[in-house]
């Protein structure tokens, strides 16, 4: 099936002069190569170990490790400053409190770094939004394993048998990490006997009720405080396969949806970038925020975009990122308001289903379906399958693109059953 080509600038077309480079803050191919086919000035601050590459190509480089913070953290953004950089773009959930730090500087406005620690701090995310009248689960900070007891049984004696499991009468909680990204750390709680298995170095963490319903996020692309352009990812099956844009269920509510993310965006003085927030649409139509991430979203869901609308995400991220993007650039790039997508993208991230396999095997039937476009599975280095952290370690995705999206949701649980390693 043929694919159009992705909106990207022409030979030539350069961003507007700007009055300095961006910091980069993560290693990203794809956004560096965004930067460069747009003419964006930049400096990449990458861990330690790939400044080396990065030079050699003739990329600004700063080598920086981002788990270490002490009495020498404001050495990053002095080089940075140093070398006239005016705003900093974070890529991945670790840089994203390093970035707040640096604006809060670069634009004097300390109120910066207090909102991006909003977006690293589970339980002061859910406060914020709480606070700003948007619907959320009931949670808790806990430091024990009788909190996390104590915090279950309210939660089903409230419920009285009337949660989400209802077959059994126990409504589920879940245990998350107060500041890891996505789904690492997660523990679905259903019983004494989880709790019990909790681990010690769980510990402060967050607990929080079930949230039932279609669970789906979003991908808000922001400047000047508007939300410029709006993808709905919808999770087929959260963590292994799904599909954009959404569905003609999502689809059907998507002023709804866009009400939302604008309430989010203004609740978390969200003036530039990307927002990536989760939420759950319930029996009642009712939607309930899950969490929010302000950084490129995960499952190469920029990927899907591209594919499905046909622009390049990684330049979107880039443009409503800087201050200095004016209104034509951005016309430029993304789709006019209305324009239907070119199709519908959705991947399958694939794990190995035994504990050790000896090759990769792909089943005829799905290389022969009319929406298989590619794949990017691995061969197998060594035969023992690592334990698998959160949704991560997948071996790969395989990548399918249609017109028919209800279609597209068949395969997916399909193909999902089969076996890609033996």
């Amino acid at each position: 099936m043929e694919l159009a080509t992705a909106k990207r600038p022409a030979p030539g077309e350069k961003v507007a002069p700007r009055s300095g480079p961006m910091a980069l803050l993560g290693y990203s191919a794809e956004t560096m190569e965004a930067a460069m086919r747009i003419g964006l000035d930049f400096v990449a601050v990458v861990p330690n170990g790939f400044e080396s590459l990065l030079e050699k190509d003739g990329v600004p480089v700063v080598p920086w490790d981002f788990n270490r913070r002490n009495e020498e953290s404001h050495l990053l953004y002095e080089e940075l400053s140093r070398r006239g950089v005016r705003w900093s773009v974070p890529l991945y959930e670790e840089t994203v409190e390093w970035a707040g730090a640096i604006n809060s500087r670069l634009a004097d406005s300390p109120q910066i770094f207090t909102h991006s620690l909003l977006f690293r701090d589970k339980a002061m995310m859910k406060r914020r939004a709480q606070m700003s009248g948007i619907r959320v689960g009931v949670f808790e900070e806990v430091d024990s394993r009788t909190q996390v007891h104590r915090f279950f049984r309210r939660v089903n004696d409230a419920l009285v048998g009337v949660g989400p499991d209802r077959e059994n009468g126990v409504s589920p909680v879940h245990l998350k990490p107060i500041s890891a990204a996505g789904s690492v750390g997660h523990v679905l709680i259903r019983s004494d006997e989880d709790i019990a298995a909790i681990a010690d170095d769980a510990f402060p963490c967050m607990v929080e009720s079930h949230l039932d319903g279609q669970e789906f996020s979003c991908e808000a692309f922001i400047h000047d405080g508007k939300v410029r352009f709006l993808n709905i990812n919808e999770y087929v099956h959260l963590g292994h396969c799904q599909l954009t844009p959404a569905g003609p269920g999502l689809q059907s509510i998507r002023s709804q949806i866009m009400q939302e993310v604008e309430r989010l965006a203004k609740a978390f003085d969200v003036r530039h970038g990307l927002l990536h927030p989760e939420y759950f649409l319930d029996a009642d139509g009712e939607l309930n925020f899950g969490e929010v991430a302000n950084r490129v979203p995960g499952g190469h869901i920029f990927d899907l975009i591209e594919m499905a609308h046909g622009f390049d995400p990684f330049a979107g991220l880039l443009l409503c990122s800087d201050p200095e993007t004016r209104e034509d650039e951005l016309e430029k790039l993304f789709p006019a308001v209305g324009e239907s997508p070119r199709g519908h993208a959705a991947n399958l991230m694939v794990y190995p289903r035994k504990q050790r396999v000896r090759e990769l095997c792909i089943p005829e039937e799905v290389r022969e379906d009319p929406y298989f476009m590619k794949h990017d599975l691995v061969e197998p280095m060594i035969s023992k399958v690592p334990s698998r952290e959160g949704f991560g370690n997948h071996y790969g995705q395989i990548v399918f693109f249609g017109p028919d999206p209800l279609r597209m949701r068949e395969i997916l649980k399909k193909y999902e059953d089969l076996d890609y390693y033996v």
